[in-house]
Order: structure tokens, then sequence, then C-alpha cells
């Protein structure tokens, strides 16, 4: 018998990045507007902000994905940081 073995692939697995996602409570021209967009570019946006927008700022995805182990659909705040953690690297864009 083989005992389990947890790593950081197994707890947080490759990550689809170009799932749709929304940023919320985050002003945008005076409106508080959602941005709809991929995983990559609301995370990117998010790190963009000021640190009182990324407090508020709220973060949904079309299905759940594993992060350290847990399964989660809704961020926020610290979870969205250790989202932006597993990041790939920015491709240049022609």
């Amino acid at each position: 018998m083989s005992e389990a073995s947890w790593s950081d692939t197994t707890k947080t697995p490759a990550i689809d990045w170009s799932i749709s996602a929304g940023l919320e409570n985050v002003a945008r021209g005076g409106q508080d507007i959602a941005e709809v967009t991929n995983l990559d570019g609301a995370v990117r946006a998010w790190l963009a902000l000021d640190q009182e927008h990324q407090k508020e700022a709220r973060l949904t995805i079309e299905y759940p994905i594993l992060l350290d182990g847990v399964a989660m659909s809704h961020f926020s705040g610290l979870t969205i940081a250790a989202l932006a953690e597993h990041l790939p690297p920015e491709t240049s864009r022609a």
C-alpha cells in the first residue's frame, strides 16, 4: 500500500487562466462596473489597483479551481493575492 503525498502541484494544479472572470467593486470612470474578462486579465487588473481598491475588489470565476487544496470560485483581498502568486509570466502581445 502506498501513502498519498501532497505537493504544491496537487494542492494547486494547473490553473486555466483563460476561464471567464468578473472583477467587481472597483470604480471605473466614476461608476462601479464589473469588468468581465479572463482570469489572467482580471488578476493582472487587480494587481494594478491601489491597496485600498484591492481590499474592496471581488473576483468571481466561471467554475471553481483548486487553490492551496481548497476549491474556490470567489476571491477577495488576500485570496486574490494568493492566486496572483500563480500567474504565468506575461507573454508579449503583437
